[in-house]
């Protein structure tokens, strides 16, 4: 092996030992001898072994002389075939589950309706059907939804489009606590710097979001002189209008309307207004 690496030997014969990370940048081609008889991790592993530079690199599946192969031996030399570009692990693995098979539920017959909504969606649809048919209560959704005229996203020039920012909006989606909602603003400004205003307002808008939870409200939006909270419990409605001073006016079964001033009806004002109706006295549990 040292002498491979120091370049005194044009040719190493090794074990598939050699795909626990060895990594070799003038390596350029590969033999794997009966190929058949390996999984597909090991021959992505073994594969990524050369190709580790800038050079043009090969892979060479063998076989024995006049072997037949198997249906499954030849699905998985075609999926390695095929799936050679980068990034090309997932798929990789999402066709070795289809290939070995992972029962109804992940296996061929329906690893199509996972690729179309993605794995977590998938498994929360999956959990909904089996708690009704058990006849469970189903899973409460806590989401808010806010629409308010105002700017919160995460800029290019604080966190580069990539795997790094689509992971922080994926965290803000999943926050449940105010200190989960601490713990992510403070590495943010660990990770990338002061946070500039519209994250500050999307961590506020997460805020209000946490807030608007314990009263079981669906919706915050605007309409012309007025903030709108769409509820979905009259009782806890009725607590938050007593603890607004019956600022927030109820109008139906589903809506309940706070007058706004034309100066703050955008903008962190907005914000303002919103939280310090929210933060009214505790709510009874």
């Amino acid at each position: 092996m040292v002498a491979f690496v120091n370049h005194r030997l044009d040719i190493l014969v090794a074990t598939t030992i050699i795909e626990s990370g060895l990594d070799i940048p003038n390596a350029n081609t590969i033999f794997i001898h009966q190929a058949d008889k390996y999984g597909l991790a090991d021959l992505h592993q073994l594969r990524g072994r050369v190709g580790r530079y800038k050079h043009r690199a090969y892979c060479y599946l063998l076989l024995e002389a006049g072997q037949s192969l198997t249906g499954t031996a030849a699905r998985r030399l075609k999926a390695i075939e095929e799936f050679s570009e980068l990034g090309a692990g997932f798929k990789i693995a999402m066709r070795d589950l289809e290939i070995r098979g992972a029962g109804n539920i992940l296996g061929t017959e329906q690893s199509g309706h996972i690729a179309a909504v993605g794995y977590e969606l998938y498994c929360q649809l999956l959990e909904t059907a089996v708690r009704k048919l058990k006849k469970e209560p189903l899973k409460e959704t806590a989401h808010v939804a806010i629409d308010l005229p105002i700017e919160a996203f995460i800029p290019t020039e604080y966190i580069p489009a990539g795997r790094p920012k689509i992971e922080a909006y994926r965290r803000f989606s999943r926050i449940a606590s105010f200190e989960e909602l601490e713990e992510l603003t403070a590495e943010l400004v660990d990770r990338f710097g002061q946070l500039p205003e519209p994250v500050e307002t999307l961590v506020e808008l997460k805020r209000i979001q946490l807030l608007a939870q314990p009263w079981q409200l669906d919706d915050i939006h605007l309409e012309p002189g007025f903030l709108v909270l769409g509820y979905r419990n009259p009782l806890r409605l009725k607590q938050l209008v007593r603890a607004s001073g019956n600022r927030l006016r109820v109008v139906d079964q589903r809506s309940a309307y706070l007058p706004l001033a034309d100066e703050v009806a955008s903008g962190r004002k907005l914000l303002v207004v919103v939280k310090t109706l929210l933060q009214q006295s505790a709510i009874p549990v």
